[in-house]
């Protein structure tokens, strides 16, 4: 290579309905590239207790009882992927949600002469989100992902990744919330597919298998995006 040649970061973009496994694919892939996981919620607690000028916006948002607005999140976002462990690239988990906040990423990458390299959407039948919502939950120490059915601790209660022994369930991890949250992915967040099909960016692949089946198959994925 070249002294003149650059290659840009990568970005990569999970798309999928809640429980589709986003946030446990996006870890196994962070392991297997050297890429940073990007979730929005995380990046706006840590502007907020970092105290950066976006982050003292959101907390007045937040604390006001109102949604932290899409320039907010785009200008937290640009803060984070200027990080130096973010050379070799991230995964977006949780944004874009609509159209408009991909229009905005547009924009945000095209600041520094990037692009989407691949949105991945993770394909689920939403009867089988009722049983992976219901079932899934997380250890208290790092985050790493659990289920009651799909996986659970190799020593029972013991992170596998951290050895923390303390886990947590979102409270509307319930069958009772999850049509609700389904309706709303397919109304905002589904036509995200069509967006990305029409920038020849989009990846589809079955997530209903084995963990380490859909992995393998990221894997490829990610592998022929970046390269």
């Amino acid at each position: 290579m070249d002294a003149a040649t650059t290659i840009s970061p990568a970005v990569l973009i999970l798309l999928g309905p809640p429980g589709a496994g986003k946030g446990t694919q996006a870890r196994m892939l962070e392991d297997k590239f050297g890429l940073v996981q990007l979730s929005t919620g995380d990046l706006l607690r840590e502007a907020v207790a970092a105290g950066t000028e976006a982050g003292k916006a959101a907390k007045a948002v937040m604390e006001a009882g109102d949604l932290v607005s899409d320039e907010i999140v785009i200008a937290i976002l640009r803060d984070r992927m200027a990080q130096p462990d973010c050379a070799k690239g991230v995964i977006l988990d949780g944004f874009p949600r609509t159209t408009v906040q991909a229009e905005a990423l547009d924009g945000l990458l095209s600041e520094n002469n990037q692009k989407i390299n691949a949105a991945i959407s993770l394909e689920v039948e939403d009867a089988e989100m009722v049983i992976r919502i219901s079932g899934r939950y997380t250890c208290a120490g790092c985050g790493e992902g659990y289920h009651d059915t799909f996986k659970q601790p190799v020593e029972d209660g013991k992170c596998d990744k951290c050895g923390h022994t303390e886990f947590k369930r979102r409270a509307d991890d319930n069958a009772e919330t999850v049509a609700s949250r389904l309706s709303a992915y397919h109304a905002q967040t589904a036509p995200l597919i069509t967006y990305y099909d029409g920038q020849g960016v989009l990846k589809c692949t079955n997530a209903m298998g084995k963990i380490e089946d859909i992995a393998s198959d990221l894997e490829s994925i990610v592998g022929n995006a970046m390269s």
